[in-house]
């Protein structure tokens, strides 16, 4: 097994303790109201929303995979931190043994927030991860991210 990791890291103009109520602890609720067409729905299929629970993620028609399963790690709402975990699902390609997200939201300039996230994809035997997946599963993260960043400014009143 190999490990794969990349970083990534979006600024916005909403605050971090916004970006992270909708981007994570609304997001069953509202990432599927947003990008109807990525994420279909969010179910939670064990325990409470907090570390060990298990969601299943429904994709949109325009998506090439059906469905994942998210094990939640860990979530700190005092400092803006969430991490699970891909632990099934089609979108592992029968590649992967299960890719790892850690995001992060920390103050930025002028009252906004920066997004710091990584991931690590864990490949089974000697499979390769491509550029061009990492770059894709990176395009998907980032239309997400602006689709809540354009949905906060357009509803100004949202998550205060």
């Amino acid at each position: 097994m190999g490990v794969v990791t990349y970083e990534m890291e979006v600024a916005t103009s909403i605050p971090p303790a916004k970006m992270f109520k909708a981007f994570v602890l609304d997001a069953d609720n509202l990432i599927p109201k947003v990008v109807p067409q990525a994420i279909k729905s969010s179910e939670l299929l064990e325990g409470d929303g907090g570390p060990g629970s298990i969601k299943k993620i429904t994709f949109g028609e325009g998506s090439q995979f059906k469905y994942v399963k998210h094990k939640v790690e860990g979530i700190d709402k005092e400092n803006f931190s969430y991490s699970y975990s891909v632990i099934e699902g089609d979108a592992l390609m029968n590649t992967l043994e299960k890719i790892s997200y850690e995001t992060k939201f920390a103050a930025g300039p002028d009252g906004g927030s920066v997004c710091k996230s990584t991931g690590k994809y864990y490949t089974i035997g000697d499979t390769e991860i491509k550029e061009e997946q990492i770059k894709a599963g990176k395009e998907r993260a980032l239309g997400m991210y602006k689709a809540v960043e354009a949905y906060l400014l357009a509803n100004p009143d949202a998550y205060n």
